[in-house]
């Protein structure tokens, strides 16, 4: 049984134009079943920012939230689960985040970033330098429990076959637009079973080896 006690926080990370509002029924669906959830707020009208600074306050919050050496868990939504992956890949993230779930994030770029011109939308373009950069070694998600949700219906991401990824574990739900993904029950059950997948053996043997110095 996988108590609420031994469960990590779960840091919720919003995408483009929205702020962490947006997680409120999953925030309450979540801290209902038992978890610890908190979810902080991108400077997303800073248009001179991109995908690496917004990584950045994530490693800060984490850090002066939690502490360097509390494991915790991601939950990060369409741009934000680009955030999510490259303070994962490249702040160190990896090293204690046990579990990352990314709903429709642009893994490999959606379209409709051509019509903005923020540095988060260029970084966002598919066969974007950023983009080509994480993906490069995405292998190192296998580290940890990553599962990407997506839908068909998605029209944000588009084509929203740009949500799956060729490593971890992949949830399709039947859920029409982008929005609602935050919001269905399919998506919503999907996120609690995923935090309840146990964390992996090799990290749980790092984890006791750790307490025990």
């Amino acid at each position: 049984m996988h108590s609420a006690s031994h469960r990590n926080p779960v840091l919720l990370i919003h995408g483009i134009f929205i702020n962490s509002a947006v997680f409120h029924k999953m925030s309450a669906y979540l801290t209902e079943l038992g978890w610890d959830v908190h979810a902080l707020d991108l400077p997303i009208h800073d248009t001179t920012q991109g995908l690496e600074q917004m990584a950045e306050r994530v490693a800060d919050y984490a850090n002066n939230k939690f502490g360097r050496e509390q494991p915790l868990d991601i939950v990060g939504f369409s741009m934000g689960g680009l955030v999510s992956r490259y303070y994962v890949q490249r702040l160190g993230g990896i090293e204690r985040v046990e579990r990352l779930v990314a709903i429709s994030s642009p893994h490999n770029g959606t379209w409709t970033a051509n019509c903005l011109e923020s540095l988060t939308s260029v970084q966002m373009r598919p066969g974007s330098a950023f983009l080509k950069d994480l993906n490069g070694d995405a292998g190192m998600l296998e580290r940890l429990n990553f599962t990407s949700i997506w839908t068909d219906w998605d029209f944000i991401i588009v084509p929203a076959a740009s949500s799956q990824m060729p490593v971890g574990k992949e949830v399709k739900v039947p859920v029409f637009a982008h929005p609602l993904m935050l919001w269905h029950p399919k998506t919503l059950e999907a996120v609690a079973e995923t935090l309840r997948v146990p964390v992996k053996p090799d990290r749980q043997l790092v984890r006791t080896l750790e307490r025990q110095k």
